[in-house]
C-alpha cells in the first residue's frame, strides 16, 4: 500500500497526452492500461523489431516499462518527476505477445518517491513473471 507525505498528482489525462508526446513510448507502442493514485498498469506488444536474436523481448523494453511504470505511477501522487536510479531484475525470458507491467508507490516524500514494478509475459492468456524492479523517482 503506498503512502503518501505529498499531494498534487498528475491526472490520467495528464499521463495520456504525456504519453502522445513521448516519441520514445510511441516508437516502442506503450499503451496506459489502468491508473489510479500510486497504482499505474502499461503494457507493449511483442513486435519483431522489439526482439533480440533468440526472438525474445529486448531487456530495454523490459527496462523502459519499469521505469515508466514506476515513474508514473510516481507522478500519479506528487506531480512531475523524472527517474534518479533503478534496479531491473531479469527473472525469465521476455516471450509472448505482450508484456504488461503493474507498478506502484511504496512511499512518496518531499522530494522523491520509491516505487516497485513487476513484468509479465502474456502468451495465450497467461502471465508468466518475468522482471521485477525498484526505482527511486525525484520530483521536479
Amino acid at each position: 500500500m503506498a503512502t503518501s507525505e505529498t499531494t498534487g498528482g498528475i491526472s490520467r489525462e495528464r499521463l495520456e497526452q504525456a504519453l502522445q508526446h513521448s516519441t520514445f513510448a510511441q516508437l516502442l507502442g506503450a499503451e496506459l492500461l489502468d491508473f489510479a493514485p500510486g497504482k499505474v498498469s502499461l503494457q507493449v506488444a511483442s513486435r519483431p523489431d522489439l526482439c533480440q536474436h533468440h526472438g525474445y523481448m529486448h531487456g530495454a523494453v523490459v527496462g523502459f516499462m519499469v521505469d515508466s511504470g514506476c515513474a508514473w505511477a510516481a507522478a500519479s501522487m506528487v506531480g512531475d518527476v523524472v527517474t534518479s536510479e533503478y534496479k531491473l531484475n531479469l527473472l525469465a525470458p521476455a516471450l509472448g505477445e505482450r508484456l504488461v507491467c503493474r507498478s506502484e508507490v511504496l512511499k512518496a516524500g518531499q522530494r522523491q518517491a520509491v516505487c516497485r514494478a513487476d513484468v509479465f509475459a502474456v502468451k495465450d492468456g497467461a502471465e508468466k513473471l518475468i522482471a521485477t524492479g525498484l526505482a527511486t523517482i525525484a520530483r521536479v
